[in-house]
């Protein structure tokens, strides 16, 4: 079958050079912060948790993670689009909202949307890459198999093409010290990938991504109702929980409010 023209466009304008460990500097990460990047006042937890708690709201959180390595930044999805800061979105899901943009809490900490070495984003759900298209130049690190389920003339494109993309086929080594590793964690969409962290002083983090919305799901291996492979869900379950296991790791939730909530957030950092 031939490749649809707007992955031959994002993939024509691939970096070059950029190989894991080019520019990587000793010591690994020695920074992250979670961002502010959305709420979703869902009217139905079932959408998650299918035949579990039916018409149940949930509160549900909305992180990115800014990450600095030496002179490098890496930031983890983009979150909601900046312009919910003010005018919130209500859909049949629920109402989404934005307390702060990210370029505020950007500039908070005095860096640039020109700064930002490499954007990776979880998956194209438009709560993840919301704010894209802000880093023209930065190198967006997706997988393959992403791009090609999410660029496809039956739906609207999730960004601008073309850009800066480093299409992955699996896991990447971000700075080439395995200090942050794109993990190929598919089934919530055909390219989903998740990132381990090393921080000298937190340890080993996992972000999850959309892997799992929350902590009961989490807990009991649920597979949301618009997840598009449980076979690959429940592989990258157990994948991730692996990982977990061998790192001594935490997993960090993206949308799972309570967590959040009991997380430092940006200017605050993780070291």
């Amino acid at each position: 079958m031939p490749m649809r023209t707007p992955i031959l466009a994002l993939l024509a304008v691939v970096t070059m050079g950029l190989a894991g460990g080019v520019g990587a500097q000793p010591g690994g990460v020695d920074r992250l912060y979670v961002m502010d990047c959305g709420d979703n006042a869902a009217l139905d937890q079932s959408r998650w948790s299918p035949g579990v708690n039916v018409g149940k709201p949930i509160d549900l959180s909305d992180n990115c993670y800014l990450i600095r390595h030496g002179a490098d930044w890496l930031l983890w999805d983009t979150g909601y689009p900046d312009a919910l800061a003010e005018k919130p979105v209500t859909s049949p899901v629920g109402t989404s909202t934005r307390a702060k943009t990210l370029a505020s809490q950007l500039a908070e900490l005095g860096v640039k949307p020109s700064d930002i070495r490499f954007v990776a984003v979880s998956h194209t759900h438009g709560d993840h890459v919301g704010n894209v298209d802000m880093f023209p130049d930065s190198t967006l690190l997706i997988q393959k198999a992403e791009l090609d389920w999410a660029f496809t003339p039956s739906k609207p494109p999730p960004f601008k093409a073309p850009r800066p993309v480093r299409p992955l086929e699996g896991d990447f080594d971000v700075f080439g010290d395995g200090s942050a590793t794109v993990i190929s964690t598919p089934g919530h969409t055909p390219g989903h990938q998740s990132l381990l962290v090393h921080l000298p002083k937190t340890g080993w983090v996992v972000l999850s991504g959309d892997m799992a919305h929350f902590k009961d799901n989490w807990d009991n291996r649920r597979v949301a109702s618009m997840n598009t492979s449980a076979e690959q869900t429940q592989a990258s379950y157990r994948r991730v929980a692996d990982l977990l296991a061998e790192k001594a790791a935490q997993l960090w939730i993206n949308h799972d409010k309570p967590q959040s909530l009991g997380q430092k957030h940006s200017p605050e950092f993780y070291e």
